[in-house]
């Protein structure tokens, strides 16, 4: 065993080396430059959450277009008039990815007395706003806007709404909403529901309100390009709906009449019966902005810039090439029509088959049948929502409203109509 002294030196020569150490490493540092302080780690609070981690997208669909690609759809309003729609809709802050203004407050009809929005008597100004997440938009828009919820709908919260949204055709509304001097309505859907109707024309509801003049305001890429599907769908059921020779305004009021055809409310006196005709006759300019481009674009149809004169091929062939290409849910519906026809199996040869079946004379009041029946059941259900989304005094109010625009719009068309 070491001695008490013995432990005491080495104890001592172990303290002597570490102090050597310490004097080296302290020499030989001081030659270096000091480090830089690290910066302070800001706390983490809901309004500073830790990041998250980068995500490498590989692919980002539908990010950019040509800056000229849609500019059809892209509609001029007088310039108070654009002011004001923009202003409104800045005022949500719940996000919005695409949002247009449509309707008699935006675009004047014929046999209706158009006053300034702005007036005390003006139009209802009316929107439609597409958004990525429903209840995540409500619950934001409900906090900001609680007056634009009837109460039941504030107390059941956003899940609710957007449930409710959801029901065919998926859209809620809220009408009647004082907002910059003016009393507007809004509708919101999700982009995927919008451009869904827009490509396979599941509903006709928000797809047949985009076949007539809108006043975009958000844009998006996404819904610009399916709404150039949706404005080329259009004129292709249109088209195989007219004859050799026909002229603009009958093909715009083709176009306009599909989200009307099967629509309840022309049933009720609740909505002009001759609607079609007065939105055409004042808005020619802007259908023939939307739509004579897409027309020329397409083959076996000739169309002059400064005429109104249209002409198109009817041959089978051609208008078999229009047929195909009819949204899936229309040409399913039409094509089931004819499942016990005498017609070449589609498998065995496609060309023939589609030939075949765009002969038939029976074909255009097929079309027509078809497409009341897809706008028939959704404005149904949209009538019924209506009154959910607005509450008995709204729609009240609302129906009371449109039977008044609808007296005072009668007796012009009747008088132009005769």
């Amino acid at each position: 065993m070491l001695s008490h002294a013995s432990r005491t030196s080495r104890s001592r020569v172990a303290t002597a080396l570490r102090a050597l150490s310490t004097e080296q490493v302290t020499s030989t540092s001081s030659h270096l430059p000091p480090p830089p302080p690290l910066p302070k780690a800001p706390s983490r609070t809901r309004l500073n959450p830790a990041p998250r981690p980068t995500v490498q997208h590989t692919h980002q669909a539908l990010s950019r277009l040509p800056s000229s690609f849609g500019r059809n759809q892209i509609l001029p309003v007088t310039d108070s008039t654009r002011a004001l729609l923009e202003s409104i809709v800045a005022q949500f802050n719940a996000p919005i990815r695409y949002a247009f203004a449509y309707g008699s407050g935006v675009f004047e009809q014929d046999g209706y007395t158009t006053p300034n929005p702005q007036s005390k008597d003006g139009p209802m100004l009316d929107f439609l706003f597409a958004v990525t997440h429903a209840s995540h938009w409500h619950s934001i828009n409900m906090h900001q806007f609680p007056g634009h919820y009837p109460l039941y709908s504030r107390m059941l919260g956003s899940d609710y709404v957007s449930r409710v949204q959801d029901v065919s055709p998926g859209v809620w509304f809220n009408a009647f909403v004082p907002m910059k001097g003016v009393t507007i309505k809004y509708g919101v859907t999700t982009v995927d529901n919008l451009c869904s109707d827009l490509l396979n024309w599941r509903t006709l509801y928000l797809a047949g309100r985009m076949h007539k003049p809108i006043r975009i305001i958000k844009d998006d890429a996404r819904v610009r390009l399916t709404q150039q599907v949706n404005l080329t769908s259009a004129v292709r059921a249109a088209l195989l709906t007219l004859p050799e020779n026909f002229s603009e305004t009958e093909l715009f009021e083709r176009i306009a009449g599909i989200s009307y055809a099967g629509d309840v409310r022309m049933l009720l006196p609740a909505e002009n019966r001759g609607k079609v005709g007065n939105i055409v006759r004042t808005q020619s300019p802007q259908f023939k902005e939307l739509y004579h481009r897409l027309v020329v674009a397409l083959p076996g149809v000739h169309w002059a810039p400064h005429s109104s004169a249209i002409q198109q091929d009817v041959t089978p062939h051609a208008r078999a090439a229009h047929l195909k290409k009819l949204p899936s849910n229309l040409l399913s519906r039409v094509t089931q029509q004819y499942a016990d026809a005498d017609l070449p199996s589609r498998e065995a040869d496609e060309g023939v088959y589609w030939t075949r079946l765009a002969g038939d004379k029976a074909l255009a009041g097929t079309i027509h049948q078809e497409i009341r029946d897809i706008v028939r059941y959704p404005s149904t259900v949209q009538s019924l929502k209506g009154v959910l989304s607005a509450g008995p005094g709204k729609s009240i109010r609302y129906a009371a409203q449109k039977v008044r625009k609808w007296r005072s719009g009668s007796k012009p068309t009747d008088t132009s109509s005769s």
